[in-house]
This record gives structure tokens, C-alpha cells and sequence, in this order.
């Protein structure tokens, strides 16, 4: 087995909770009392362009939910969105300590928008844990796509069998493995760690 030198880590799910997934929209929609049906419509056709970094946040809030009339300030529905996004500490004082080993190259591969991503790399330090952040709205690509995972490995020049990739759902480890990562998904820190010791990695 090769020696791992490099621990990409999705974001919402693994660190953090998700910035903007299904369960974040179902708790705005219902504080704002907004139609389910009706917004995920308009969601469904601007949320490719919104976490590849091609519309910004209020372009996609003027199109999700302020083409009408609405009893709140976009402000508000804003710092909403924000504040949904929470941490998941002990994950990231783990992955903090095995940047401070000082063994792996650290770095994320996530799907986010921009405002978002740049609050929660700001609000939760990821810069003092991460070298590189492969995030959608930076690069134009989401997972699962395979230009994602590519531009990862090229970027940082270590080969991807001693790359290891850190997500919660399968799908997105996927096209991780075609390209020769190693992969786990992630669960709950102690079967991370467990995961992770089994390729030699530890703080």
C-alpha cells in the first residue's frame, strides 16, 4: 500500500454541518414561511450555476425568492443562511492536529457557493487547517464530476494512490476511486480515525 500524503476532506457533512443542502432549505423554508414546491422549482434550475461560482448569492436569492414581494429583507434570509452553518468540533481539532504533524498535505474538495464557502473558511479557521480549497465555486466543477477530483490531483502533484478523500456520501468517492484515490466514508470520528489508522494515518 502507498504511503498517504495527502487527506482532501469534504466540507458540510464532515466539518462543518451543510451549508445550503436539503435539510438548511427545508428549516429557511419553514421559518419563512415560503412554499416548498414552489422554491425548489426555481432552486432545481439555479443551483448548478450557483455552486459552480456563475451567479452570486443574491443573483440566486433575487431568483429563488425575491422575484416577488416578500414580508422579510434579503439581509435577512442572508444572515439566516448563514447561521445554519455549524461545526462539528472535535472533527476539526482532529484534522487541525494532523495538520500540525506536519506529515499530509491538507486540503478540501467540496461543493459550495461562493458567499457560503467564503463565510465558513473565514468563521471556522480552515485556512490554518487546509493548504487548498478545490471548492465548486471556485474551480466550475461539482462532484461528483471527475474534472473535480482531477484538478486535485494535478494540482498538487501527488499521485492519487497516496491521496486519501474524506466524504459522507458515496457517490461523491466514487469517481475518487476510478482515479486511483484512496477513499473513506465518513461516518463518525471514531471510525474515521479507525479508517484512516488503517492506512498508516495518524496525528
Amino acid at each position: 500500500m502507498s504511503v498517504i500524503r495527502a487527506i482532501f476532506w469534504d466540507v458540510g457533512g464532515v466539518l462543518l454541518s451543510n451549508a445550503w443542502d436539503h435539510t438548511q432549505r427545508a428549516a429557511a423554508l419553514e421559518h419563512f414561511h415560503l412554499d416548498e414546491e414552489e422554491f425548489h422549482d426555481r432552486h432545481e434550475m439555479v443551483v448548478s450555476s450557483f455552486e459552480r461560482g456563475k451567479i452570486t448569492l443574491d443573483e440566486y436569492l433575487e431568483r429563488t425568492i425575491f422575484y416577488r414581494s416578500r414580508p422579510f429583507t434579503p439581509d435577512a434570509f442572508r444572515d439566516y443562511m448563514y447561521s445554519l452553518s455549524q461545526p462539528f468540533p472535535d472533527v476539526l481539532q482532529f484534522a487541525q492536529a494532523l495538520t500540525d504533524s506536519g506529515k499530509y498535505f491538507m486540503g478540501t474538495i467540496n461543493n459550495e457557493s461562493r458567499e457560503l464557502n467564503d463565510y465558513r473558511i473565514e468563521k471556522y479557521g480552515l485556512r490554518n487547517i487546509f493548504r487548498l480549497f478545490v471548492s465548486s465555486c471556485f474551480v466550475g466543477f461539482r462532484k461528483p464530476e471527475r474534472d473535480i477530483y482531477r484538478l486535485a490531483l494535478e494540482t498538487t502533484q501527488i499521485r492519487a494512490e497516496q491521496c486519501c478523500f474524506i466524504d459522507d456520501r458515496a457517490l461523491n468517492l466514487e469517481c475518487a476511486v476510478k482515479l486511483g484515490m484512496q477513499t473513506i466514508q465518513m461516518q463518525q470520528l471514531e471510525q474515521l480515525r479507525g479508517d484512516l489508522a488503517k492506512f498508516g494515518v495518524s496525528p
